[in-house]
């Protein structure tokens, strides 16, 4: 695990500059880091850095950027490829001299060109630089678990694993998209493969740039709906053969990634996935496994009871802290720091909290994510799978309320909120993104027009809404918000992290099974929990799901109060530029005035107001300092 950044440009770089880019993030890679600067041809030059944190190989002949034997070709890399001891095997010819898999990647390179990729399982973002060709290769992982962003600009390009390496380039303008506020405060997040900042961009998952002497072209080595087509095309018809099966690509996913130098341990909440994760390293580890969970003063969120009862059932090396909310207090103003892009999912807090219990002890730790979108366990599809049923009532009653003589909008807010989403639901392109207008019209009135819902929705083709909001939430949330928390937390803590589920035989087997195998009357992720029930009572694992919360609304109206009314100051907010001032002053006000946190309107203002004061607790570091 690491943090990589570099340029192809014909601006005069010098390998201090790409030194302190580099430097940028060293806490995703704290023990050794290499910078290296290359004449690419026709005035341009490539520069690759690298910072490293050691978890194979950790002698000097892991370092980066390193180059292939015959010195053509150089690379950065940071993430695992959990396969390279069987694609090493396939390479008999070429002199390796470490035990690592970035060279395994140099080796694939020269023998299959770009296609390498398609070998490869793992987490990845992958920086390439080939002097034959002179061109300079960007690719993320299939699902996005690895970050990349890039700076394309007057022919020049620069790239980083966060953002803060590209701020830290010469000559970097920091130029605010305006139209993707209203998107960021909607969704908590900016989606992919857009960006706060004009003209830098993410790379997508699954995703090929190849930047030569001022020229682009982007390609997808890997498309998740297209391979989901692919999957249900021969899908499993037998039950009790598929749970089998994914059983047995689970435990070789986990088994992959217990492939470490360095201590080992897994992230266990107590919910299904990581208890699955955590059941499965402990039956094939010979020693205890190490386990990191942490609890709640406040009853309601706090489920560390659950985990430690799973830790002693399955004989692990338990390690357990209740959090204060003090504590997490104490970190909402390090969120702009290592979340360098606006990024309001507030459960970002606990997850740094868990990551720096685990690395006191261990530098890799497994996690469950991936198990509720690609198995159907978030409580948001049993209303997707209800919506589609009341469709059709929906639509009659949407009509009613336009007949002559009645005035739509007044008799559709005396509807029950439930009932109200699912009649104003009358649009095809966002069948699945159930959401109350009063939200829409909140975020757009306070940051400007535009489609803040995503439109890959109506390309999916699946007729059952509960699986096209999967694949969505495999596309966007997943890769925008789950994975990118996830990913800036642990790094905070040079911590790498490590997702079973996602493993890449794990994600493409799941496509072949059928929805009522995820989804079996009415229970969600129905194959994977009689899979954990395999190793653990039931007992331990049936209760409603609570998830990682913080009390933003007692911060927003209690010690966080006096900074978002400086936030939504009138005058600031003029000079700002950025938000409808009028409107987001009277926001915050009757917000504050209520108390309720907007109860019953179905706006949900105090989540709009967290992501606004985020992104104004991001702005103050990153543009006014």
């Amino acid at each position: 695990m690491c943090g990589i950044c570099g340029f192809y440009s014909k601006k005069d770089i010098r390998i201090g500059q790409l030194k302190r880019m580099n430097d940028t993030m060293v806490h995703r890679g704290p023990d050794d880091s290499g910078e290296e600067i290359y004449d690419a041809g026709g005035g341009y030059r490539a520069g690759l850095a690298q910072r490293r944190l050691s978890i194979l190989d950790l002698s000097p002949l892991g370092h980066q950027p390193m180059s292939s034997a015959d010195g053509r070709v150089s690379l950065v890399f940071n993430g695992e490829i959990y396969n390279f001891e069987e694609l090493k095997r396939q390479l008999p010819d070429y002199p390796f001299r470490s035990r690592c898999d970035t060279e395994v990647l140099l080796a694939a390179y020269e023998k299959w060109g770009i296609s390498f990729v398609d070998r490869c399982n793992g987490m990845f973002a992958i920086a390439l630089y080939d002097r034959k060709d002179g061109a300079l290769y960007l690719i993320r992982d299939r699902i996005g678990k690895k970050p990349l962003y890039y700076w394309s600009e007057g022919g020049n390009l620069a790239f980083g694993s966060e953002l803060k390496a590209l701020m830290a380039c010469p000559e970097f303008p920091r130029r605010i998209r305006r139209d993707v506020l209203p998107r960021y405060l909607f969704q908590q997040y900016v989606p992919e493969p857009d960006t706060v900042f004009e003209n830098v961009f993410q790379l997508r998952p699954g995703e090929i740039l190849r930047f030569c002497r001022g020229e682009t072209e982007k390609s997808r080595y890997f498309d998740l709906a297209e391979r989901y087509r692919e999957g249900i095309a021969h899908p499993v018809t037998d039950y009790e053969e598929g749970k089998a099966r994914l059983k047995e690509l689970l435990l070789a996913a986990v088994k992959r990634r217990m492939i470490a130098d360095v201590e080992l341990g897994t992230f266990l909440s107590g919910g299904y996935d990581s208890s699955l994760v955590t059941a499965m390293a402990a039956s094939l580890s010979a020693a205890p496994v190490k386990t990191f969970s942490i609890g709640f003063e406040e009853e309601a969120y706090d489920e560390s009871e659950y985990a430690a009862k799973i830790a002693s059932y399955l004989g692990t090396d338990h390690t357990g802290r209740i959090i204060t909310q003090r504590e997490m207090f104490d970190l909402v103003d390090s969120i702009p720091e290592y979340y360098d892009q606006p990024f309001a999912d507030s459960s970002q807090i606990p997850t740094m909290l868990v990551s720096a219990l685990a690395r006191e002890k261990v530098t890799v730790a497994l996690s469950g994510d991936g198990g509720d979108e690609f198995f159907c366990g978030y409580g948001m599809y049993d209303r997707i799978r209800q919506a589609q049923r009341l469709d059709g009532l929906g639509g009659l009653v949407y009509a009613v309320c336009g007949l002559p003589g009645l005035r739509q909008a007044r008799m559709l807010e005396k509807l029950p909120l439930k009932v109200r989403a699912i009649a104003e639901n009358r649009d095809a392109r966002f069948k699945t993104q159930l959401c109350s207008p009063r939200y829409l019209d909140c975020v757009r009135s306070m940051a400007g027009e535009g489609e803040v819902r995503f439109l890959q929705e109506q390309g999916y083709g699946a007729a059952d809404w509960q699986v096209r909001r999967m694949l969505l939430d495999m596309e966007t949330y997943l890769p925008g918000d789950i994975l990118c928390k996830v990913d800036r937390a642990s790094m905070k803590y040079s911590l790498e992290a490590r997702c079973p589920i996602l493993d890449r035989d794990v994600t493409e087997y799941s496509f072949r099974l059928p929805q009522p195998f995820k989804y079996g009357n009415g229970v969600k992720k129905k194959i994977l929990k009689e899979i954990a029930w395999e190793y653990l009572p039931k007992e331990l694992l049936e209760r409603p799901k609570k998830g990682f919360s913080v009390p933003m609304d007692k911060w927003l109206a209690g010690p966080l109060k006096e900074r978002l009314c400086d936030y939504a100051e009138t005058g600031f907010l003029r000079r700002q530029g950025l938000f409808d001032p009028e409107y987001t002053r009277g926001l915050v006000e009757g917000w504050l005035r209520r108390g309720d946190g907007g109860a019953g309107s179905g706006a949900n203002d105090s989540r709009i107001l967290w992501a606004f004061f985020i992104f104004q607790q991001w702005y103050e570091r990153w543009m006014e300092r």
